[in-house]
């Protein structure tokens, strides 16, 4: 079972990798709270930067930072970041190619009952739209260590999303299957290949599970890495099975299930079903009644699998 949030994984993380160089930096706008930088603060202060409630400074202050040598992680909702500082995203980050790395916390619908304003449902389209930003979904707490200590190696730009709340755990500690920019197929079938990021791939396994039970024989792979887009595994997934399901805490267009469609449509015609978030806005509740009201839970999918095969 999880023990902590994929936030909290990620601070721990840099905490350690700030002990040992100084030039790794943590930024927030007035989040450190939210994104569980607050121990990196008061372990480091001289490493963390608070910008208050400024996100384009936010980010154009880390992209300077990375100019002068050093490594800034800048934390902030991802409804803000992916949204106010969507220019300095794509201009200061991407295009100049700095060495920044943005993780969205609290990404999708994590802050459920604030509505709309706090929902993060288009920053995976927007995000995988801007050359040279790489956008990575980990789906439990053991997944994104070993992303974060991967990202600490190199030196290109990153959108990283996270929710709010510790998630049930995918994998066993001491046994994640991790390659950097390649997807984990989680579970092997032959009937129905789910393809699921972030949050979403556990309840993915957990159908898979639901249906073998029913003597369907189910794909799941963990597309953590939504951008670059594992197309090897997508196509392989697919011409093994009679129909693909995708599943995102996302709106219906431009994330991952669009970008499955277009590959399984372009390379192995099959017919491809997105689960997703409405377009529109979304019910107030908390994460797990809103995955609930949309069938984005192990029995939905499931449920849309049986209807497939």
């Amino acid at each position: 079972m999880a023990k902590i949030a994929n936030k909290q994984v990620i601070c721990d993380i840099l905490i350690e990798a700030g002990k040992k160089d100084k030039d790794v930096v943590a930024l927030c706008s007035d989040s450190r709270g939210s994104a569980s930088f607050t121990p990196f603060a008061n372990e480091l202060p001289e490493q963390f930067v608070e910008t208050g409630i400024a996100e384009q400074n936010l980010v154009s202050i880390s992209a300077g930072l990375a100019k002068c040598g050093k490594k800034p992680y800048a934390a902030s909702p991802a409804c803000f970041l992916s949204t106010r500082s969507y220019e300095q995203c794509k201009v200061d980050v991407a295009y100049s190619n700095t060495n920044v790395k943005l993780i969205g916390i609290s990404g999708g619908v994590s802050y459920g009952a604030l509505g709309m304003s706090h929902h993060s449902a288009q920053d995976i389209a927007a995000m995988c739209a801007v050359p040279n930003m790489r956008v990575y979904l980990p789906s439990d707490r053991l997944q994104t260590e070993l992303l974060t200590r991967e990202l600490l190696k190199d030196e290109k730009p990153a959108y990283i999303r996270v929710g709010r709340n510790a998630v049930d755990d995918v994998y066993e500690e001491g046994n994640v299957p991790f390659e950097m920019d390649k997807a984990t197929v989680v579970t092997e079938g032959t009937d129905i290949a789910i393809i699921a990021c972030g949050e979403m791939v556990k309840p993915s396994v957990d159908a898979a599970a639901i249906l073998k039970e029913k003597g369907i024989s189910a794909t799941v792979v963990d597309m953590y890495c939504v951008k670059p887009l594992d197309k090897e595994t997508i196509v392989k997934a697919a011409a093994n099975a009679k129909a693909v399901i995708t599943v995102e805490e996302h709106a219906p267009f431009g994330g991952l299930g669009s970008m499955v469609s277009q590959i399984v449509g372009s390379e192995c015609p099959k017919k491809v079903v997105n689960i997703a978030l409405p377009d529109a806005p979304v019910i107030t509740g908390t994460s797990k009644e809103v995955f609930a009201h949309y069938e984005m839970t192990a029995e939905g999918i499931a449920k849309k699998a049986l209807e497939l095969v």
